[in-house]
């Protein structure tokens, strides 16, 4: 009887153990935007597609037609499905490459209500030029999620 219970207070500790491990492993509280941006880069240099999907908004971005996010050309390209969106920010996708070949700098978040946003500032250092974007973030539930990507200036 001693040997049983202790196998399940063992296992009950092991079990608890694990869950918490894995919600660290997340590398986020998703309760502040700039986490949020932060876990987005971390996911992306994993190549985590079920983590990018939980922090993203998968369909307000196929939305954005007016905008390539990948700051590389003029003409946006458009996504018609959301796993597009998810190859395209992983392994060899075109904005993984151009983001990740750039100094990336996450700044602080701003939050008005139920939206937010988060500075990143990608810097070129060979062509001595920074690019710097708003990561646009929403409320769902008791999380944020990236709905955006938004040049605003590029500076030289």
């Amino acid at each position: 009887m001693i040997k049983l219970s202790l196998g399940r207070s063992l296992s009950a500790a092991l079990l608890t153990v694990t869950v918490l491990l894995a919600l660290g492993c997340t590398g986020a509280n998703l309760q502040d935007p700039r986490q949020v941006v932060i876990a987005f880069f971390g996911a992306m240099e994993k190549n985590d597609q079920a983590s990018l999907a939980h922090l993203l908004d998968l369909g307000a971005l196929m939305k954005n037609t007016e905008e390539d996010y990948a700051l590389q050309g003029t003409k946006p390209r458009v996504f018609v499905n959301p796993q597009q969106i998810l190859d395209d920010l992983t392994h060899d996708g075109e904005t993984k490459q151009r983001w990740f070949s750039l100094q990336r700098i996450v700044n602080q978040a701003e939050i008005t209500g139920e939206t937010a946003t988060v500075e990143v500032t990608f810097v070129d250092k060979d062509a001595s030029r920074g690019y710097r974007t708003k990561f646009g973030l929403r409320k769902t539930g008791e999380r944020w999620k990236i709905f955006s990507f938004k040049t605003f200036q590029d500076s030289h």
